[in-house]
């Protein structure tokens, strides 16, 4: 079993020579979890062999895989009645492959629109039934998610699919919609960033790259039952139950994506769990988001305070060229990957787990000065 060392706290600034790290993905990793990659690339487990070259049958990787799946199920306090699986394609993938398997062809899944994933995952699920789009947030830019008077829920539909967390426009849920129909949460980009109720879901799932560990790793969790509702027969590759059945090794998978994965989730253990996380989250983007109220308008935050995203912080300045001085400017101070995504412009800070404390309080000095500056 690998333990991770406890010499470097998650909040320590960025070691000498590294950036702070805004990118929305792939996004930073925690620095402990880093460092032990750096030895087990080399000689994993004392095999004498690196986690990239050894069998994803063999030994060292079942028990890499195994204590995955453990420690996954004890962050999330996840059942027995939940399949846990490492799956390839990424978020996008499962845009296709959840209606391709619950979606009848005469039947309609509910689709709250919130942002240019769930756009995304709307237009795949259109080739295998009738979508119900929920709502329509780009009647308001994409500025909030729904209360529950906006939705507009279907009768006996197969399923409802939110994202829970919009990394373009930084807006999120507080809690899953309210639906009779079973549940289904795109995490990608707040997986483990506070505790989930995962026995309100059916299926949960997200692209590893943002708050997990390395993209080329999607984790998918779940239920049984549903599982065995599939519609369809597909393809082996995207056959939930034949993944469950295979371990999922039904051919090789990424190996050292999982392993990393693991790691993160011993960090997260390590760290005190998703309470823990979720509290350390909730104060980093405080730290942003009183600099952008504090700014007398300098500053103005793309989505309404109620719904702001605690994983990107997204905002707008006066102008583009001003907004390009911004990011410019952050660049040369250490601070990397705050250009804001093409479809919402501005600026966006990506604070997820393993972001240290020390860089939403220098981009909030930075903030502070720049506005002084140019106000």
């Amino acid at each position: 079993m690998t333990t991770l060392s406890t010499d470097m706290s998650s909040d320590d600034a960025v070691s000498a020579g590294r950036t702070f790290n805004f990118s929305a993905g792939p996004a930073c990793l925690p620095e402990p979890v880093v460092r032990q990659a750096q030895q087990d690339l080399w000689n994993v487990r004392g095999s004498g062999i690196g986690i990239c070259e050894h069998s994803h049958r063999g030994p060292v990787f079942d028990a890499i895989l195994e204590e995955a799946v453990a420690d996954c199920r004890a962050v999330g306090g996840i059942s027995d009645d939940y399949e846990v699986l490492f799956l390839q394609g990424g978020a996008t993938l499962q845009f296709g492959m959840i209606p391709m398997n619950f979606l009848p062809e005469d039947g309609v899944a509910d689709y709250p629109d919130t942002g240019v994933w769930t756009s995304k995952a709307i237009k795949e699920a259109k080739a295998f039934g009738k979508v119900n789009v929920a709502f329509e947030g780009s009647a308001c830019g994409y500025d909030h998610v729904p209360t529950r008077e906006e939705l507009s829920l279907s009768e006996n539909a197969a399923y409802l699919h939110y994202c829970s967390n919009n990394t373009i426009f930084g807006t999120r849920f507080d809690a899953p919609p309210a639906t009779d129909a079973p549940l289904i949460c795109d995490a990608s980009s707040e997986m483990f960033a506070r505790p989930i109720d995962v026995a309100k879901h059916a299926l949960i799932y997200a692209g590893a790259q943002k708050n997990l560990g390395p993209s080329g790793v999607a984790l998918v969790i779940v239920h049984r039952e549903f599982m065995g509702r599939a519609v369809r027969t597909p393809i082996s590759m995207l056959d939930y139950a034949k993944h469950a059945k295979g371990g999922s090794r039904l051919n090789t998978p990424p190996t050292f994506g999982i392993y990393m994965m693991g790691l993160v989730f011993k960090w997260i253990l390590a760290e005190g769990g998703l309470e823990a996380i979720e509290a350390r989250n909730e104060s980093k983007a405080k730290v942003l988001y009183d600099a952008i109220d504090g700014s007398g308008g300098f500053y103005r935050g793309v989505s309404r305070p109620e719904c702001r995203s605690r994983m990107n912080v997204t905002f707008r300045l006066p102008s583009e060229d001003l907004e390009k001085a911004f990011v410019a400017e952050a660049t040369a101070e250490g601070m990397d990957g705050l250009k804001g995504h093409r479809d919402a412009g501005g600026v966006r800070a990506s604070i997820y787990n393993a972001f240290p404390v020390a860089g939403c309080e220098r981009l909030a000095s930075f903030m502070g000065g720049f506005a002084s500056k140019h106000g």
